[in-house]
């Protein structure tokens, strides 16, 4: 029975010591997030397999056509002379020819290099499929990090104002204080409880997406990010962000590239416009005669089918693909301009506040509630200071979550992260 025992209390023990590390919370950065994301992300992974596509078909373009084989009996006796004896096999004419079709005007690597130059595209549209769907992964990552924070202000509010309660409970006890006021700073209360439960919904819902666009079946309680939430004073010019997208954007880098695939096609088009002969050889046994062999040569006249649709199709897709790169170029230049002016208009926004309208708040909200605890200020003062607190704080988070957004939005146009 103490053996029992003793073993029950170990198990018990490994349990406890198990339970922690089992369901401990993992906390991510954005690093750590975006290096998971693309580990993981399905749509990603999927994306993935169109560039092994794509250099799969350049094996299949730099194939060499197969020989042709032709094995054929042919003089058989059917019917039997009179007086001789049937012999169905004795004249019979044995062959055998081997073609093989001699490709002109280097029809095969004028196919592997449109096929290396699809592969090429393929690469640089996986490359900006994983640009946007990462500026996706960072608005949820920012979503919840303003939830976080403002998670942790309404805490801070519920916490403060709690003690005031509290002490105009002690006020309302010494009958210092009307009933009615503390029934109206107790009705206070509700604001701040509800700004904590819309916040704790908020934080959960924007984990919620950052995991599904992990692929992560983790529960929401395990699942933590850290970062700072705050802005940074200051962004490079925007003609030095202008160039930096131009030579970083993917989908301007795969719009230059269709034009050299475009040229690829057009030659290779010119080239399948060539005859290409069949060279053949042939061997057999013609009795009473003895082996012998023969050579052949097979070429199409190309009279009317010289391939002139596919030359000019080719031919126009050149000058289209070109129109194409010439707007994908004005679509980043607008899009990394548009985001320019709304990070420079954020942060005009965001200086005051920081320097000016938060200090003073706070600065009120001290000394209105020293002076109304001291019975030197009314009611409704107390309540305004209350509020206007409440309300810059969350204006200068809101403030912030757009700026960061915005910043999101600079990096997208840009092409990779110019601002952290």
């Amino acid at each position: 029975m103490n053996r029992l025992k003793r073993r029950v209390w170990l198990g018990l023990s490994l349990v406890s010591l198990l339970t922690p590390r089992l369901f401990a919370q993992r906390t991510y950065t954005w690093e750590e997030l975006r290096d998971k994301f693309r580990q993981t992300n399905p749509t990603l992974l999927a994306d993935q397999v169109n560039i092994d596509e794509s250099r799969a078909m350049e094996i299949t373009a730099f194939l060499r056509p197969n020989p042709d084989l032709s094995l054929s009996t042919d003089q058989f006796t059917i019917f039997k002379t009179p007086n001789t004896p049937y012999r169905p096999f004795s004249g019979v004419d044995e062959s055998a020819s081997v073609g093989y079709l001699v490709e002109r005007g280097k029809k095969r690597y004028l196919r592997r290099e449109s096929a290396q130059r699809a592969t090429d595209v393929a690469v640089s549209t996986h490359s900006d499929l994983e640009r946007t769907l990462l500026f996706q992964l960072r608005t949820a990552f920012i979503s919840a990090l303003q939830a976080k924070a403002m998670l942790a202000i309404a805490k801070d509010n519920m916490t403060y104002y709690d003690k005031v309660i509290e002490v105009s409970r002690g006020r309302f006890s010494a009958g210092d204080m009307a009933k009615v006021d503390l029934v109206r700073i107790e009705l206070q209360r509700a604001q701040f409880q509800s700004d904590l439960i819309s916040d704790e919904v908020n934080l959960r819902t924007a984990k919620i997406a950052l995991l599904t666009l992990l692929n992560d079946r983790t529960p929401v309680e395990q699942f933590e990010i850290t970062g700072p939430f705050d802005f940074k004073d200051g962004v490079e010019t925007r003609e030095a962000l202008r160039q930096i997208a131009l030579d970083t954007r993917p989908d301007l880098r795969a719009a230059a590239q269709a034009i050299v695939k475009a040229d690829a096609d057009h030659r290779l088009a010119i080239a399948n416009g060539t005859a290409d002969p069949t060279i053949g050889v042939d061997v057999g046994r013609d009795p009473p005669l003895p082996s012998f062999v023969g050579f052949s040569v097979d070429v199409p006249l190309r009279i009317f089918d010289r391939n002139q649709g596919e030359k000019l199709r080719t031919k126009l897709e050149i000058d289209r693909t070109v129109k194409a790169r010439a707007a994908a170029e004005a679509q980043v230049l607008s899009d990394v301009d548009s985001a320019y002016a709304t990070v420079n208009s954020t942060l005009e926004l965001l200086r005051p506040y920081r320097s000016t309208y938060l200090p003073q708040a706070t600065e009120v909200r001290e000394i209105i509630t020293f002076s109304y605890q001291r019975g030197g200020a009314a009611l409704l003062d107390f309540l305004d200071a209350q509020k206007e607190y409440r309300d810059t704080q969350l204006a200068y988070l809101n403030l912030i979550g757009s700026y960061l957004t915005a910043a999101n939005q600079l990096n997208l146009a840009v092409g990779r992260e110019v601002i952290q």
